[in-house]
């Protein structure tokens, strides 16, 4: 049984502890509302641009169109797969559940005959592409809490230039698939798998029955904003994933903040009762002390 100096060690080591992670949940609580502003903020530029592709690639030359992007190739051979993780951990099983994810749909790829390409956004999506030996085409970290779209642009730059045929008329990558975080709310968030590159157009963003006039053509509008799409949808599951990064981490924080709470007053009453067994030897060896003489 350990002793009560050793007990008062531990609990003034569990209570330092606590003091760290409730600090640590206090300031993701501060970052995780300014995330989420920065998500909801961007949520319906997202949308009516959605609307506006989908009436686009509708109208323009009758629901089919010639642009690269929204070519689907013949035969699919090479995958790339972005990530978007954290660059640090303390989050739960946030990114646990994206590298599950990951490598499911790394066998499921394989398993078709298709080679597979990481482009990884975060340092723990770079860290378990190079841990479990896959080829990694491209890395970005460092984004921070507000990234600006500068900073995101060189990812979706890669992905469109691996899907776009070079001048010997190849392709880097026959499809381009990306998987985030999705936020949902401060205690739910999930992992979302979604084709990236080739664009699906959007088939029922026409239901809004929204009469547009373009200029100079839809054709020529639609050149323009295909490449612009592609990089607001990769910002926003970038900012996505921001959001699910502090909520998650606040949430850890809170629960190890409650269970250094409840190993305390565990130890606390260990402690007692170890001082109270010592007081009671001590009583009873000066009993038996004053009874022999």
């Amino acid at each position: 049984m350990a002793s009560a100096r050793e007990i008062r060690r531990r609990i003034k080591s569990v209570r330092n502890t606590g003091k760290i992670t409730k600090a640590m949940e206090l300031v993701s609580a501060s970052k995780m509302r300014r995330a989420q502003r920065n998500v909801l903020a961007t949520r319906p530029y997202t949308d009516r641009l959605y609307d506006v592709m989908g009436e686009l690639t509708m109208r323009s030359t009758g629901g089919s169109s010639n642009h690269p992007l929204l070519q689907a190739h013949p035969e699919v051979t090479r995958v790339a797969l972005i990530t978007v993780t954290s660059d640090r951990g303390l989050s739960g099983a946030l990114n646990s559940n994206l590298f599950r994810a990951t490598a499911r749909f790394i066998e499921e790829q394989r398993g078709l005959g298709r080679a597979i390409t990481i482009i990884a956004i975060g340092k723990k999506g770079r860290d378990f592409a190079l841990r479990t030996g896959q080829s990694l085409g491209s890395e970005i970290t460092g984004l921070g809490d507000s990234p600006p779209l500068v900073d995101v642009l060189p990812a979706a730059t890669r992905a469109i230039k691996g899907f776009s045929a070079d001048e010997s008329g190849r392709y880097e990558f026959d499809e381009v698939y990306i998987l985030y975080s999705e936020f949902v709310n401060t205690l739910t968030q999930r992992p979302k798998l979604r084709r990236f590159l080739p664009v699906e157009a959007p088939g029922d963003a026409g239901a809004t029955k929204v009469d547009y006039t373009y200029e100079p053509s839809r054709e020529d509008v639609l050149e323009q904003l295909l490449p612009r799409f592609v990089e607001v949808q990769l910002y926003q599951a970038v900012l996505e994933s921001i959001a699910s990064e502090h909520s998650a981490r606040m949430i850890a924080m809170r629960n190890a903040n409650d269970n250094a709470k409840e190993l305390v007053r565990d130890l606390t009453l260990s402690y007692n009762k170890t001082r109270q067994a010592a007081i009671t030897n001590e009583i009873s060896e000066i009993a038996a002390g004053a009874a022999a003489l």
